[in-house]
This record gives structure tokens, C-alpha cells and sequence, in this order.
């Protein structure tokens, strides 16, 4: 019978950290799944990922966001209005969902060098989410070039960042306590911020 956990020193995923990546990206679909329309869509997405990246870690919670990705990739309905595939990732809005995972990696990174302290958390929260909207943004101006015509970074910036700043900041300010709150309750065995 296969064992569902590691020795000590083994680096690789237990069962509990899958089924735990795994019910980060379901809730990272329902949050996509609350959405204000638009041209980029207003939804609760980001606080998914912001409350994985904490609650989870840098490594899971990244896992977590390339399995969201990847459920999207393959056709299900995990994104903003109940789309998925490679045509919602490879659309104009694609690098901001593509974003997330870059913010995973810097998350990652961050809290392995400075450590998991609560401002360095807070931190490379904030990094990652200019690094999603600098992703997002590239990608939507190279996109809509090809498919559309020019368009100017200031128009960019008036449609798909400036508008989401004060919320992408209040679900990251949002995520970031939930979490430590939920962490004064739920056992650290079973759900470990690190």
C-alpha cells in the first residue's frame, strides 16, 4: 500500500497538501465565478489567490494557482463568467490570469528568503500584485495590437489597472487578516501558513 505521507526531509506533496491545493483552486473558480462584467471583469479571483499564497504557503499556494490554471487550460468553467479554455488564456485579459501565477512565484521566493513573517507576507502580496497588473497589462496591449489595432498604454492602464487598484487592494488587505485570523482557529497541522 502506497504511503500518503513523506519521512522527514522530503520535499514533496502529501496527500493532505494536493486535497488542499486542490479545495484553493475550487475556491479560487468560485471567487472567479462572482463577477461585476466588463471589459476585465471585477471578481472575487485575486482573494482566492491571496488567501491560498497565505494560508498555504508559497509552494502549495503556487501549486494551487497552476492547478486553477490549468483547470481553465483544459475547458472547465473555472474563470470569470463561467468560461475556461486556452481561448479566455491566450484572450486580452489571458496575462492577467497568467499573472497570478507569476505572483505565486514571486510570493514563493520572497517568503523562502526574507523568511514568513507577517510584513514580508504583506509584502510580497503587494509585489505580486503590481507584477500580475505589469504581466496583464503587456500582454493585453501585445493581444489587442495583433487582434485589434494600436492602443496606448494610458488607455490600458484607464481600463484594466486603474479601476482595480482600490479593490485588489482591499481583498489583498482583506485575504492577508481573514487568514491570520483563521490560523488562531484552525489547527496548523491541518492548514500550516508558512
Amino acid at each position: 500500500m502506497e504511503q500518503t505521507t513523506h519521512a522527514p526531509g522530503k520535499r514533496g506533496l502529501s496527500l493532505r497538501d494536493m486535497v488542499l491545493c486542490s479545495l484553493f483552486a475550487a475556491l479560487m473558480a468560485v471567487c472567479a465565478w462572482l463577477t461585476i462584467p466588463g471589459e476585465v471583469p471585477f471578481t472575487l479571483q485575486t482573494f482566492g489567490v491571496f488567501a491560498a499564497l497565505v494560508l498555504l504557503g508559497g509552494k502549495r499556494g503556487t501549486i494551487a494557482i497552476a492547478l486553477y490554471l490549468v483547470l481553465g487550460a483544459v475547458g472547465l468553467p473555472v474563470f470569470s463568467g463561467f468560461r475556461g479554455g486556452f481561448g479566455v488564456l491566450f484572450g486580452t485579459t489571458g496575462g492577467y490570469i497568467f499573472g497570478f501565477l507569476l505572483s505565486g512565484l514571486l510570493y514563493w521566493v520572497m517568503t523562502a528568503l526574507l523568511g514568513n513573517r507577517p510584513w514580508v507576507q504583506l509584502l510580497a502580496l503587494v509585489l505580486g500584485m503590481v507584477l500580475c497588473y505589469a504581466a496583464g497589462t503587456g500582454w493585453f496591449l501585445l493581444v489587442y495590437l495583433q487582434k485589434t489595432g494600436p492602443i496606448s498604454l494610458g488607455v490600458v492602464l484607464a481600463k484594466c489597472v486603474i479601476p482595480f487598484l482600490l479593490p485588489d487592494a482591499a481583498k489583498l488587505v482583506l485575504a492577508w487578516l481573514l487568514t491570520h485570523r483563521l490560523a488562531r482557529f484552525v489547527p496548523l497541522s491541518l492548514i500550516h501558513i508558512s
